[in-house]
């Protein structure tokens, strides 16, 4: 470790936009501060949607550099870095270590009617009593499958996801690491190793895999000529919990029994367990047990989150009339009538030519009326994402057997107070928000308690909480609120 004043960088890349962050904990708090923040949006490439690896990797260089020059200015030096990302995504490198093509998007469309093709092959029962994963067409294991039907690069000698290929950048490391490894559909629930059955039986290449290592753990040194090109010597590349909803959980200082949501483009719902939960309800109900750190499972269930409004947002730009989120918030808060309801789940708006348009064919179909108003079209999808939430938070109680007194929620969406407070009113539950920075603060507690800073999970979840900005939403309107969830629940069980 670095003798005085060690920082750690904890790089967190977005589906398209990526940020650097220094941390460190000092005087019993854990500080952290945004260096850097760079884009990289997916784009049509040699018949697929494809990420651009090269600029990805190029804003992943820079923020190491400004984290290292930050750290410097304050007296310390950089003693680890790691990296989360996003889940089900990968990369093909041949036999010494090169990028074979651009990774493909989880939106791109070589998974359309792929699941149906591998249940073919193994019954769908079969595939969860194995994984306990979720059935989504964007899963890892439906685009091997799809990519192996399309051809693999012949000179294929590894595959790693995202986060694990950003490390082989930095320190050669050719692992996968367990939380984002379990999100891909390949990985057997009961061994935590690549379930090779599957892999035979659908005729998969196991020998791509890599090693599975848990958070935690000590991928290398920086290369050499990377610690001179970014001015950062000494550092450690440590993986922290690389699937970004992982570190997301970490650096949430959840109360007992309470649910976790980590709300952006998608939301995630849920609670943490020492061990899965499987069954023909769980698999009926599509939840998920994903890997957490230090051997928690997360329990959860993807909604389709604020990629709804931020389509719209991006449509009403594109067509001149720009809505700023704040005034946009604002003026959804003002209107005090449900204006409609859609179940935001459904598979028409997962990569739609434009969400306006099928926000609008889905209320028609349902009998509702089409608002032209960005504000009430916005209400639209907020007020159905909350009833959304209300629907998973009550099955979660049914699956579990438990009851869940409140919902956490994290990330980027932790700043939408109407958001916030429609939670709240749906489940009838308080909603506490905050801190919007939890997955890189998960990130850094994950690569302290590595190096022997912290104790303990629990410890720095404690730190976190003595800090951390929370704002608390309790539940009110309950007879309208009763009301708009009867409505939603029709819609939702007609999806």
């Amino acid at each position: 470790m670095t003798a005085q004043h060690p920082y750690r960088i904890a790089i967190d890349l977005g589906a398209g936009s990526g940020r650097a962050f220094l941390g460190r904990t000092e005087s019993n708090r854990l500080v952290l501060r945004e260096v850097h923040r760079f884009h990289y949006p997916p784009r049509p490439m040699d018949g697929h949607l494809r990420w651009d690896a090269a600029r990805l990797l190029e804003g992943l260089n820079d923020g190491i550099t400004r984290a290292g020059a930050a750290a410097s200015a304050n007296g310390g030096g950089i003693d680890s870095v790691g990296v989360d990302s996003w889940a089900v995504d990968y990369a093909l490198l041949d036999a010494d270590g090169r990028l074979l093509e651009e990774p493909v998007a989880y939106r791109d469309e070589r998974t359309d009617g792929v699941m149906d093709l591998v249940f073919a092959r193994i019954p769908r029962e079969e595939i969860f009593a194995r994984t306990g994963v979720q059935f989504l067409q964007l899963n890892t294991l439906y685009q091997l499958f799809a990519h192996v039907r399309e051809g693999l690069p012949g000179a294929a000698a590894r595959l790693l996801m995202i986060p694990d290929l950003c490390h082989h950048h930095l320190c050669g490391s050719l692992a996968g690491e367990r939380t984002n490894g379990t999100t891909t559909q390949l990985v057997n629930v009961h061994t935590g190793t690549w379930d090779g059955d599957l892999f035979a039986r659908l005729e998969l290449p196991r020998h791509l895999m890599p090693e599975l290592v848990p958070a935690g753990t000590a991928l290398g040194p920086l290369r050499p000529e990377l610690e001179a090109a970014l001015g950062v010597g000494g550092a450690t590349v440590l993986a922290p919990a690389t699937h970004d909803t992982a570190s997301a959980v970490a650096g949430t200082p959840l109360e007992p029994g309470w649910a976790f949501l980590s709300s952006g483009t998608w939301s995630l719902l849920g609670v943490e367990r020492e061990a899965p939960l499987l069954g023909a309800a769980v698999a009926h109900a599509n939840f998920t047990n994903e890997g957490g750190a230090f051997g928690t499972v997360r329990f959860l269930r993807n909604v389709m989150g604020l990629w709804l409004l931020e389509s719209c947002r991006r449509e009403w730009e594109a067509a001149g009339s720009p809505t700023p989120l704040g005034s946009l918030l604002d003026r959804v808060g003002a209107v005090e009538r449900f204006v409609g309801f859609v179940f935001p789940d459904h598979p028409r708006f997962f990569n739609p030519a434009s969400m306006v348009a099928e926000l609008g064919a889905s209320l028609r179909e349902t009998g509702q009326a089409t608002p032209d108003d960005p504000v009430l079209l916005s209400k639209v999808v907020l007020d159905s994402l909350a009833l959304r939430y209300a629907s998973v938070v009550q099955r979660l109680e049914e699956l579990t057997e438990r009851a869940v007194p409140g919902l956490h929620v994290v990330g980027g969406g932790s700043r939408n107070d109407y958001l916030n407070q429609a939670t709240a009113d749906a489940i009838g539950r308080p909603v506490v928000a905050g801190p919007v920075e939890a997955t890189a603060a998960g990130n850094i507690l994950v690569q302290a308690i590595a190096r022997g800073e912290i104790a303990s999970l629990p410890e720095g979840r404690r730190l976190l909480a003595r800090n951390a900005e929370l704002r608390r939403f309790e539940p009110r309107r309950a007879a309208a609120w009763a009301e708009a969830k009867r409505l939603y629940q029709e819609i939702e069980a007609r999806s």
